[in-house]
């Protein structure tokens, strides 16, 4: 018994012969089939794993995302490389995230942002593209990003300054009809000088009436700014070389040096605390203006999207004024009781979704605000950050023009207006 129980189990002659590649890549394509386009992506993933085992997830989850979803057309991409070499160091990026670049999976920039008709996009209706190394973010959106943009101990003293000054920022008001209801952040607003501060609060008026809580510069902020500044027109100068028709810079945008001498600084405590799909305001801003966005403390998602044309055939059934490009966003129906919710405008054409972690710069260029909209959503859940905790602090440096300049001609509606059936909702814009 026991020479029975020890006994090696013969082997197979068969065993030692290599499966044929061709056979081998056929069995895998077969098994793709199983997997339904309306899965999880985390059984896409897991099937995908089973039948790549020598790819990484990373790996995996980028080929699925630049697949659109489909576990077929990511067989058939990931069947056609070469896996990496277990033993080889993996190259760690410094931006944070999983993907290292689309760039990888035959995906470009036309491909997203102005499709060939008939062409499928890769934004699509009801989905989110995820976008983390700063070569994506640059080709498929109006937007630039800066990984560890200030020196770490200058970026802890800077939230830490702004932590204490969050404790005092108040939550924006407005009337909804009889309610006055509260943004879902609380913000505060800074200029460069006591002189600014005074033509903020008696020439400056926001939604028909004055602010009343205007404040200087803090240190720290002074001082950022100054580095805001320089890398601003930096990113400003390479746009325009390479996205720019003829690498000039766009029509109405302000031929001078960008010079910040505004901000409004954003909190967002813990998850819950959002701002939704906006434009901002461009009546002190001007035309075509470029805006410096210094996120600290806990990372969350900016997301954007195109603005989406009144007479977009998907909006024929609206019931809408022609002059508002916002009137879709989350409206709430007639009856909760028979009617489905309708479909938001971000889920009509998707969106891309960008990652700000801390200590990142993100520069919205000179089309941002008048060709797309942006949004901080809520989330269900957030890492915490060792300073900040749940709380998030944006600062969005900006350009405010003097009087008398070109951009003071152009007019800007101070609030977006959502209706429906005859109902009218005002709410006013900013923040990120």
């Amino acid at each position: 018994m026991d020479r029975f129980l020890s006994r090696k189990r013969p082997r197979d002659s068969n065993s030692q012969r290599p499966q044929d590649t061709t056979t081998l890549l056929s069995a895998k394509e077969g098994d793709c089939g199983i997997a339904r386009e309306d899965e999880s992506t985390d059984i896409k993933l897991a099937i995908l794993a089973s039948l790549f085992p020598d790819f990484e997830q990373e790996i995996l989850l980028d080929s699925l995302i630049a697949s659109e979803g489909s576990v077929t057309t990511a067989c058939s991409t990931l069947s056609s490389q070469t896996p990496p070499h277990s033993n080889k160091k993996r190259t760690i990026s410094r931006g944070l995230g999983i993907q290292s670049s689309l760039s990888s999976f035959g995906v470009t920039a036309a491909s997203l942002s102005t499709p060939k008709p008939g062409s499928k996009p890769l934004t699509k209706r009801g989905r989110t593209l995820h976008l983390f190394s700063p070569e994506d973010i640059s080709k498929y959106t109006p937007c630039t990003i800066i990984h560890n943009f200030l020196p770490t101990n200058e970026a802890n003293d800077l939230l830490r300054e702004l932590l204490e000054e969050a404790k005092t920022f108040p939550r924006q008001t407005f009337q909804l009809f009889e309610n006055t209801v509260q943004s879902p952040h609380s913000a505060g607003f800074y200029v460069a000088s006591a002189e600014e501060l005074h033509q903020q609060k008696h020439e400056y008026s926001y939604n028909g009436s004055y602010r009343t809580d205007v404040r200087v510069l803090t240190p720290e902020l002074r001082r950022v700014s100054t580095k805001v500044q320089q890398a601003v027109n930096d990113e400003i100068r390479k746009r325009i070389k390479s996205h720019y028709p003829g690498g000039k810079k766009l029509k109405y945008q302000s031929t001078r040096t960008w010079v910040p001498n505004a901000a409004f600084v954003n909190c967002y405590d813990g998850p819950s605390e959002s701002v939704g799909y906006h434009s901002d305001e461009l009546t002190y801003l001007g035309p075509r203006p470029v805006i410096g966005s210094l996120s600290l403390g806990v990372m969350r998602e900016f997301r954007v999207r195109k603005i989406v044309p009144p007479d977009d055939p998907e909006d024929l059934n609206d019931n809408t004024n022609s002059n508002s490009d916002n009137s879709k966003e989350e409206r709430p129906t007639a009856s909760t009781s028979t009617s489905t919710t309708p479909v938001s405008r971000a889920d009509i054409q998707g969106q891309i979704s960008i990652h700000l972690p801390h200590n990142s710069l993100l520069v919205m260029h000179a089309e941002t605000q008048e060709e797309y909209k942006h949004s901080i959503s809520p989330t269900q859940t957030i890492t915490p950050h060792p300073i900040a905790g749940n709380k998030r602090i944006n600062i969005t440096y900006r350009w405010y023009q003097e009087k008398g300049d070109a951009g003071k001609i152009y007019v800007d509606v101070l609030f977006w207006v959502c209706g429906w059936e005859g109902v009218v909702f005002v709410f006013p814009v900013g923040g990120v």
